[in-house]
This record gives structure tokens, sequence and C-alpha cells, in this order.
């Protein structure tokens, strides 16, 4: 029977505390804690929650593993689907999937399926060293895998569960795509968690190469023609920033969130003591979108010591952002301008941004997305006073990879054409995440990497038959 009591609350930072430094927000649960949240679950006979996750892991049955304080089943019983919980436990959506599918959530709060997650995940880091490298038959196939973000990591795990050798080759010199260039520390951080994370995913005999550009170090042709790969999985991402294309973005001062975020998360820039490349926010920052990624940079901007604003075109209630980051954000004292709309960009006589001008808008009829459409009010022009814009758009693919892979098709935002499972227009090549769907979430990405390596295993299978 389940315990009909509250969620249990989450400790975290104090905002005035954190918003001076990147130390992680969220601190998770203790031991105690967890068991308490554990106890609200129904352990539903048809768990809506497996199904609403992209991954689908076994929700009710790790969380029973955690009533019965036996983590190491309720951790394993997440990797069966899952390589990268202590990740998604931070940084996944629940509130729209799991969560957002939970019986309780109807007349009161859904169980904390993300904390439990966390909790679990973080607990099988500590004890990594306790578990025994899996035993796995090599069944002499080998796999490339282009990027090492959250699509590639999944696609890598199940593979090299199911005996291929896999090479994982990574553009960047550090493992982990937009998990470690586009993800603050204060929401994932890197050495505790992702790098860790990683080191799990190499123990089951995943090889690891950085610094190599595919379409330029090497290619997919030579992958396959060459090197004797027998598929290649193209999980590359999305990093091509977008801009408005208004008067003054050339402006210095005027930077991607992409751009920005992967300065200071990837190389350093968060401290200035000992980063070759400090990042300039000036006295007032303002972000331009009203995603995830816009509330992870005017969040690291205030963090930095600017004034931080958001200004997005529609209202609060179409906020794309996740409501727990929006909340954070407000906690830590960032400005929300609604119903905002960015017209041109101001500078000095040296070439420096100065200020940005806006229009307000207003909620018309709905658009293709459903969305109520916004449109400009008459004579509604103001400006406000920065010395630094960030543009947090989206993201579409590098066309690199595309454009030197023979028959690969894209289509018209630049995306990688694959199908449900990840098959694309070329044969033995299988993409997913971002390079197929453009900027989405962790867990979207890892749902498309194990899809693809379900169709990688077929496709291999199917030819030797």
């Amino acid at each position: 029977m389940a315990n009909k009591i509250p969620r249990v609350a989450v400790r975290e930072q104090d905002p005035k505390v954190r918003a001076t430094n990147f130390e992680e927000v969220c601190y998770g649960y203790n031991h105690e804690e967890a068991l308490l949240e554990a106890s609200r679950c129904l352990n539903c006979k048809n768990p809506r929650c497996v199904q609403a996750c992209p991954v689908n892991i076994r929700i009710p049955d790790f969380i029973h593993h955690i009533t019965e304080e036996n983590l190491r089943a309720a951790a394993d019983t997440i990797h069966l689907d899952s390589s990268l919980p202590s990740i998604c436990g931070r940084v996944c959506p629940q509130e729209s999937q799991c969560e957002g599918s939970c019986v309780l959530g109807i007349k009161g709060e859904p169980v904390a399926i993300g904390k439990l997650e966390r909790f679990v995940g973080d607990w099988a880091l500590e004890h990594a060293d306790e578990e025994p490298a899996p035993a796995i038959e090599p069944n002499g196939k080998r796999v490339a895998i282009v990027g090492s973000g959250p699509a590639g990591l999944a696609c890598a795990s199940d593979l090299a569960k199911m005996g291929y050798q896999v090479d994982v080759f990574e553009a960047l010199h550090k493992l982990g795509g937009v998990l470690v260039y586009g993800i603050p520390e204060f929401r994932l951080p890197k050495q505790k968690v992702v790098a860790r994370e990683i080191e799990a995913v190499k123990r089951l005999g995943v090889r690891f190469e950085n610094d190599v550009i595919i379409g330029r170090t090497m290619t997919i042709d030579s992958l396959l023609d060459e090197q004797g790969y027998d598929a290649v999985f193209v999980g590359s991402g999305a990093g091509l920033p977008r801009f408005m294309g208004i008067e003054g973005e050339n402006l210095n001062g005027v930077l991607s969130a992409n751009e920005f975020l992967t300065r200071v998360n990837l190389m350093g820039a968060w401290n200035p003591e000992t980063s070759d490349t400090p990042v300039y926010v000036g006295r007032k920052v303002v972000v331009v979108g009203g995603g995830n990624v816009a509330m992870d940079a005017v969040r690291t901007a205030k963090r930095l010591g600017a004034e931080a604003v958001i200004v997005y075109r529609r209202g609060e209630a179409e906020l794309p952002a996740r409501k727990e980051e929006v909340h954070h954000a407000k906690e830590e004292g960032i400005e929300f301008r609604m119903l905002t709309n960015p017209t041109h960009i101001l500078g000095t006589e040296d070439g420096w941004v100065k200020g940005i001008n806006c229009v307000e808008m207003e909620l018309g009829e709905p658009d293709a997305s459903g969305r109520r459409s916004p449109q400009e009010k008459a004579g509604s022009d103001f400006t406000i006073d920065c010395d630094v814009v960030i543009m947090a758009l989206g993201t579409s693919p590098n066309p690199l990879i595309a454009s030197t892979t023979g028959g690969l098709n894209i289509n018209r935002r630049g995306c990688i054409e694959a199908n449900e499972m990840g098959v694309t227009s070329r044969e033995g090549v299988f993409a997913g995440g971002d390079a197929v769907t453009g900027a989405a979430t962790v867990i979207l990405a890892m749902g498309a990497g194990r899809k693809g390596a379900k169709a990688i295993d077929e496709y291999i299978r199917s030819k030797e038959a």
C-alpha cells in the first residue's frame, strides 16, 4: 500500500548564494528522503510513467527496489534501459514525461521519479568499483559512432552489450557533447557526473577518440568503405546557431547562446582565475529566447556578475523552458520581459553593443504549432540598455557531415532525414538525436540512440542471413 504523504521536498542551495557560484543548485535526496518518496509510488499494474519515458525505464520496478533498500537491484533495473541515470535524473523534463503521466499527479503531486532516478544513479556511480565488468561475447562486428553526446552514448552502450566493437569519434577535445559544452555546471556537474557516466560506458568495451572531425579528419564513406565498419550511427547533435537577422547582430557583444555556453562550460570561462578564454558579460546582459538554453545562458550570465534579463515574444504560459528552470531563474533574480520582441541592436561608435530596441507584442490566433501567434503592438517601441546580447533561438546540425557523405538526404532545416528507427537514405548509415530533429532534449536523443542501436543490429544480422 502506497504511503499517502505529500511529495518529499528536495534540498537546494539558497538562491542568493547560488546566484554567485557554479555549484550544483539541487542537492537531491539523501537515503532517508529517497525511501520516504519511493514509498508514495502506487506500483501501478499498467504504469503510464513507463509509456511516457522515451527510453521506457521500468519505473515502478526500480522504485520498488528502493523501498526494499536494494539499491543494486534498483540500479540494475534502470541500466536495462538507460546508461545515463545520473544525467537524466538531473536534466530530463520529467514534468512533461514520466511525472506528467503519474496517476498521483491527477489530484496531487506525482512521485518525484527524476529525483529518485538521480539518487539511484549517483549511488551506482559511488559503488561502480564494486561492480565487475560485464562478460560480453564479441560478435566480430564493428560499428562507428559519430558524436559522444547522449544519442551516441546510448547507441554505443546498447550495441556494446550486444557484442559489437564500438568506436566513438568526437570532434571536441572532451567527451560528452552537449552534456559538456551546453549544460552548465550548476545543473550538471562535469567531473562528478558526466565523466563518471562515460567511464561506465567505457567499461562495456566502447572505445573513444577525440579531436576527430567527421567530414574533415575522415569521412563516413571512408569509415564504411576503407576502415571496414559494418555500420555508422550519426549522433553529431545540432551546434549551428540561429540568429534573428536584425540590424546590429554583427556588433561586438552579440553572441549565440551556443558560443556563450561552450566558452563557459567547455573552456572554463566561468572561472576567470584559471581560464585562458574569459568571456565578456559587461554590466547588463539581454538573452533573447524562452527555452532551456535561454535559461542556462541567462543564469550563467547572472553568475558571471551581470544583471541578466530574458526577452521573449510570447507570454510566460508559453515559455518552452522547464518550469523548474524558470522558477530557479526567478529565485536568482532574473528579470523576465514577456511579450517583447527585439527589432534591432544599438551600437556605440566603436562597434560595441549599447542597447537593444524592442516592441511590445500581443497574442493572436494559434499558429501551426498550436501556440498563439505573437503580433506587434503599433507604436510600442522601447529600448533596453545593455552591454551584451545573447541569441538563444535554437540550433541546427552542422552541414559538414551531410555535405561530405554521398546519398545522405537532408531536409529544408538541414537535419538528416531518418525514419523512426534512425534509418537514413544511405545504406549502412543511421542517425538520431538533434542531428535528425534539431535541438531537443537529452532523453529524446537517448531514445533515438537506443532505436538506432536496434536498427543497426537488425541491419547487420540481415546482411548475414
